[in-house]
């Protein structure tokens, strides 16, 4: 639930959504519906940022009763993540990993199989975190990727990969910077 306090993080942290590449609110917004209409309960993110996305995630998956494995390069930004995380209560159900994805995921999906998967770090990888995740996903599993829009060309490998993979049915979301969803069959 989104009370005034919670509110008023999502619009501070807004005024910054440039300088630390977050999702926009619309895509958030859908984002958190989806966890709960499919009722998910084990979520990767990949690309914390300052937490943005993840406080949407952490209050969706409060209700599902879930949790969010995230992953950041950067610990700037990993710290203020989980200071965001802490002020709206879902920091005990968050894991914020620091790292290289490349590098951490492949232990982490040996350690946990996850129902829904946001991608939204270098866009140049995205194809090399979809070989990592995709043979421990199983059917009904969900892929979220943002940016498929507004990095067109850089994600265009992993894009037409996916898109051509029987074992998915695709969709690409004109939401702001493109969202691409799929499913697994």
């Amino acid at each position: 639930m989104i009370t005034a306090d919670v509110e008023e993080l999502f619009e501070e942290l807004e005024k910054t959504q440039h300088d630390f590449w977050n999702i926009a609110r619309e895509t958030a917004n859908f984002l958190n519906m989806l966890i709960k209409m499919t009722n998910s309960k084990t979520m990767l993110e990949i690309g914390t940022s300052n937490g943005y996305s993840g406080l949407w995630f952490g209050l969706a998956l409060k209700e599902t009763q879930g949790t969010l494995d995230t992953i950041e390069f950067w610990d700037k930004r990993r710290q203020l993540a989980l200071a965001n995380f802490e002020k709206i209560g879902v920091d005990d159900i968050i894991t914020a990993h620091l790292g290289s994805a490349l590098q951490i995921l492949p232990e982490l999906c040996k350690e946990k199989q996850f129902d829904f998967v946001f991608i939204d770090a270098n866009k140049g990888e995205y194809i090399q975190y979809f070989d990592i995740i995709d043979p421990t996903l199983k059917s009904g599993a969900i892929i979220a990727c943002d940016n498929v829009l507004s990095h067109e060309e850089k994600v265009k490998p992993f894009v037409d990969k996916i898109m051509n993979d029987d074992n998915y049915q695709v969709e690409i979301l004109n939401l702001p910077a493109g969202l691409l969803l799929a499913y697994k069959k």
